[in-house]
């Protein structure tokens, strides 16, 4: 019989609190999809030559997105999972009236201890439930943003697929080159790098090759102009060299066979129509490529 009630409890509980599907009004994020779509866009990196800066970006998106949502979900069973100890505790250990501590065996100190635990149960519960309620909403939140996130990435795909002929007619205009010689780098990697210090003498150094690298600096097809000495943010002079640099490849870009910049946490990338957008905070200095200007060619 007490388990009988204690389950009426607990589903009484649940279902006042909506706990049994706290997340009705959003579809799940579909982490197969999300592979599917990051495969896809793999793929289509590899047939226009080199990874598309919009796809990674909103990839990076989708993907903290969507665990994101999974970590809040994570953390609403656990919280759900605690209200129902609380609880079982609670009615296990009993209520407790005043007659209880008037009767003459009743041991006064034992009898106010649990009182006081019974109080501190029921706070404790009361807390729980309140976080369980913001929980609700932000996990809804967090799975109508992966979802939004999956979306946008699906979009870009189609229209970089739609754009294929256009593309391919710039990668026909550029033609495929192979790295060689001791350097490891593409002839016009080699050619671009060289124009570049004529006209901006690099303080800081230029660092290219990079074995082992997935994208275009295992290729020989890219190379980082420093701005700083490394992990130190430009500033000044530096900064104002490194503007100066970005512009002028936007401008030469299409002469010299530039495919991608990417400059104080932006990216411009001539296959996906140019023009400055935002990336995602990647988690420092250098990551956000705030102390280079990178640059990747066709």
């Amino acid at each position: 019989m007490r388990i009988w009630r204690f389950a009426v409890l607990v589903t009484v509980l649940a279902g006042l609190l909506g706990l049994s599907s706290p997340l009705p009004a959003a579809a799940d994020p579909s982490i197969n999809e999300l592979r599917k779509l990051t495969k896809q866009a793999a793929q289509l990196s590899e047939r226009y030559r080199g990874q598309i800066q919009s796809l990674e970006e909103i990839r990076i998106q989708a993907k903290k997105a969507t665990d994101t949502s999974g970590s809040l979900e994570a953390q609403l069973r656990a919280a759900q999972s605690e209200v129902g100890r609380i609880a079982q505790t609670a009615y296990i250990a009993g209520p407790l009236d005043g007659m209880q501590l008037l009767a003459p065996a009743a041991d006064p100190v034992k009898l106010l201890g649990q009182a006081a635990n019974l109080d501190y149960m029921a706070d404790e519960r009361t807390r729980r439930v309140e976080s369980i309620r913001t929980l609700i909403e932000k996990s809804k939140e967090a799975r109508l943003n992966a979802n939004g996130k999956i979306a946008k990435l699906r979009k870009e795909i189609a229209t970089l697929q739609s754009r294929r002929k256009q593309i391919e007619r710039l990668l026909a205009k550029y033609g495929f080159q192979q790295p060689g010689g001791s350097e490891g780098l593409t002839p016009r990697m080699i050619s671009v790098r060289a124009e570049i210090m004529r006209n901006f003498p690099m303080r800081y150094g230029v660092g290219c090759l990079r074995p082992g690298d997935p994208g275009e600096h295992g290729k020989g097809r890219a190379c980082d102009f420093m701005m700083s000495s490394g992990g130190r943010m430009a500033g000044g002079n530096d900064a104002a060299t490194g503007d100066a640099l970005a512009a002028w490849l936007i401008q030469n870009g299409p002469r010299l066979g530039v495919m991608y910049i990417i400059w104080k946490q932006r990216y411009y990338d001539i296959r996906s129509g140019g023009g400055w957008d935002p990336m995602s905070d990647r988690g420092g200095v250098t990551a956000n490529h705030y102390d280079h200007v990178h640059v990747s060619v066709f």
